[in-house]
């Protein structure tokens, strides 16, 4: 029974030699020396003397030939203009034709010419014999064409700033 234990000591010890790796140890640190002379720094190298350097001059221009005076050179026009697009043009307002006042008879008629294609007739011509009476404007077609009769007309609106003015 004791051979089986030394024999399982012996086969152990052998695995674990087997395995491990002999790593040798690390050197010992050597610390500098207490007094230590600094070393010299090395001697400046000599250069050679740096000739002077002469600045440019540039040759002197000929003089112009006598009995002409001295023409500049044309200025030079380069390839782009400076602003490629010409200015912008203010706004023109739409031209207005002249429309003479309607009178208050010939309201009604011009107005059912307006409200011919309207889904609801009645209250088209309504509002615009309204308009018609207060601007002695009717607008031309049956739809737009609005700004015709002036502000009078495109301005004037009922609640919620709907406007009145078919």
């Amino acid at each position: 029974m004791a051979s089986a234990h030394l024999l399982f000591l012996v086969a152990s010890l052998l695995l674990i030699a087997t395995r491990a790796v002999y790593t040798p140890p690390p050197a010992p640190l050597v610390k500098p020396p207490l007094h230590t002379v600094p070393p010299k720094a090395p001697a400046p190298s000599v250069k050679p003397p740096a000739t002077p350097v002469k600045p440019y001059v540039p040759p002197p221009k000929a003089p112009a030939p006598p009995g002409k005076p001295y023409t500049p050179p044309p200025p030079t026009v380069s390839a782009l203009p400076l602003n490629p697009y010409p200015p912008p043009k203010p706004p023109t307002p739409p031209p207005t034709p002249y429309r003479p006042p309607v009178k208050k008879e010939d309201c009604v008629p011009l107005c059912e010419q307006r409200c011919r294609l309207h889904l609801r007739k009645r209250l088209c011509v309504r509002a615009c014999s309204k308009c018609c009476d207060r601007c002695r404007c009717v607008p031309p077609g049956t739809y737009g064409n609005r700004e015709v009769c002036g502000k009078c007309y495109t301005d004037m609106t009922i609640y919620n700033n709907r406007t009145t003015c078919p």
